[in-house]
């Protein structure tokens, strides 16, 4: 399993309607802790929110990452998605809440260093929903000449009137059975 695994289905499902129709009760949602509030430079743009992903994941090794930034650019029940070919050959998914991502990969990150950069990226914009095919290259450390993984961010928006969020990414790393197509790369 590469970093990119412990780095990155759409939604949490909620109680079924077949459940509710019964009369059966749903469970209490989890308590959350509070939004942290955003710098306004991080969410004024689609670019800037995005910069501001790739940069709050991204320090040499040791370095604590600001994780509460993190936090502050994803909606609440925002996720997290890792796509990735597991030894047995079937492609999988896991799915993370933002917290969950920070458990289970900003140890590593901080431990080990990491750098990811947006290497080119194509948008497409339906009223205030944006998605966004970021491709993307990870490094151990920045002057490294070649990454050691590529691969593409597919990153959900929405812009409330006030501020962007991201509502979900959802990647997959490059592979020889799976390479990135050139028009991801311009």
């Amino acid at each position: 399993m590469t970093l990119r695994h412990l780095i990155l289905p759409l939604a949490l499902l909620i109680p079924s309607v077949a459940t509710a129709a019964l009369g059966a009760q749903a469970a209490p949602a989890p308590a959350t802790a509070p939004q942290p509030a955003a710098n306004p430079a991080d969410v004024a743009s689609e670019d800037a929110i995005i910069a501001a992903l790739y940069d709050v994941i991204s320090g040499p090794a040791g370095q604590k990452r600001n994780w509460d930034r993190m936090r502050s650019l994803f909606q609440p029940g925002a996720r997290l998605i890792p796509t990735f070919k597991a030894q047995d050959g079937s492609w999988q998914q896991r799915t993370w809440t933002v917290d969950e991502y920070i458990t289970t990969a900003g140890a590593t990150l901080e431990q080990r260093g990491f750098f990811e950069i947006e290497a080119a990226r194509k948008t497409e914009r339906f009223g205030n929903m944006v998605q966004a095919w970021s491709t993307y290259e990870s490094r151990w450390k920045p002057e490294d000449e070649k990454p050691f993984q590529r691969g593409i961010n597919s990153i959900q928006m929405r812009y409330d009137g006030t501020r962007w969020w991201i509502v979900t990414v959802f990647w997959q790393g490059e592979t020889p059975e799976h390479p990135i197509p050139e028009r991801y790369l311009k």
